[in-house]
């Protein structure tokens, strides 16, 4: 495959994760924490680099550390988990800009792991991003229900005698898994636009579960589809450019559901104005 095949190859496989996670990330309201997820893989990149190791290894054992550490802070009397995040969010970039300036020969920028290489994959990683895919669509099709239930209504969830704990670590582990994969394509600032933007269209456009996890999938290829031809034909970078077509389809989404509103309000007043009835 040339480069471009391979590219359209990798965006498709991170528009399909990310739809399927990114529903996950609404329903469970973990938009947070993801973007503080993705500033947790930046230094794990840079340390690879450093380490001579694979990106996605470096991502993985840096995500784990700091995802670990905050769960610790969380805990922590009168701190809560948004606090926790930000923490995290702040200090993963720090971090890995620190691991940058002390290895400042080395021969990859440090922005690709920010926007991501996805015209310049590793064959290895598009395999893991495959291979992450398969994970997620085993678990939607053996666990789908008691996933979707307890992040779609957790108290009704528990009130019929399942334990929300373990579908939450469940929940979190895909996420971390979706992140940590997707950075060598999209970064690690870009990956929630790519997680959150489709998923948050399909919910405006539909209510029921299905629909939805369909919607955000055919807007996940999309966006990195066109995003790619689009930033071919103009010279964009192209995981920005990803990133501006994902958030562009939410855009349509939230005009759509505000025309279609609109639509219904005129009907339903028009209905039951005098003289229309009877």
């Amino acid at each position: 495959m040339d480069y471009f095949s391979l590219a359209l190859l990798t965006g498709a496989l991170v528009g399909l994760l990310s739809g399927l996670v990114g529903v996950l990330v609404l329903l469970r309201q973990r938009a947070f924490y993801t973007v503080a997820l993705t500033h947790a893989t930046f230094p794990g990149g840079v340390f690879a680099a450093v380490a001579g190791i694979n990106i996605v290894v470096g991502a993985s054992i840096f995500s784990l550390l700091l995802v670990a550490l905050m769960a610790a802070l969380s805990r922590l009397p009168r701190q809560g988990k948004q606090v926790a995040a930000g923490i995290i969010l702040s200090f993963g970039y720090a971090l890995g800009m620190l691991f940058a300036s002390l290895n400042r020969g080395q021969s990859v920028r440090v922005d690709s792991y920010l926007t991501g290489s996805i015209l310049a994959m590793n064959p290895t990683n598009v395999w893991l991003l495959g291979a992450a895919l398969a994970v997620v669509v085993a678990v939607y099709a053996l666990f789908g229900k008691e996933l979707l239930f307890s992040s779609f209504d957790a108290r009704g969830f528990r009130a019929a005698g399942f334990r929300e704990g373990t579908w939450d670590l469940v929940a979190l582990a895909l996420i971390t898994l979706t992140v940590v994969v997707a950075m060598p394509a999209i970064g690690s600032i870009l990956a929630i636009a790519m997680i959150a933007a489709p998923a948050a269209a399909a919910r405006l456009l539909t209510k029921r579960i299905g629909w939805m996890l369909t919607l955000s999938c055919v807007f996940g290829v999309t966006a990195a589809v066109v995003g790619l031809q689009v930033s071919r034909s103009l010279s964009f970078a192209a995981g920005g450019s990803m990133a501006l077509t994902a958030v562009a389809i939410f855009v349509i989404a939230l005009c759509m559901k505000g025309i279609t509103q609109r639509f219904a309000q005129g009907v339903s007043h028009r209905a039951s104005a005098p003289g229309m009835v009877g």
